[in-house]
């Protein structure tokens, strides 16, 4: 069976908090390059990082990840507010 493309939010979670790569990926327990390949989207990620990574940011899985490609964050805090 083949994989679902997963869109995410890791780089402008990580940029909006001014942490690299390696102090993410030693938060989380993963090597710093995991977390480029989550970012370019070539990799996806298991249910236990996915959840590790909503833990970190403090929200929700499906406002980082989703199946669907992204609204920017404004436009989705925006619509949620009406």
């Amino acid at each position: 069976m083949k994989s679902r493309k997963i869109y995410n939010r890791i780089l402008v979670l990580r940029k909006e908090r001014n942490i690299t790569r390696q102090k993410l990926a030693e938060e989380i327990g993963v090597n710093f390059q995991t977390i480029g390949y989550l970012e370019r989207e070539e990799y996806n990620p298991s249910l236990d990082l996915a959840i590790k990574l909503s833990e970190y940011f403090g929200l929700p899985v499906e406002f980082i990840f989703s199946t669907e490609p992204q609204k920017p964050m404004s436009q989705e805090l925006y619509q949620n507010r009406q």
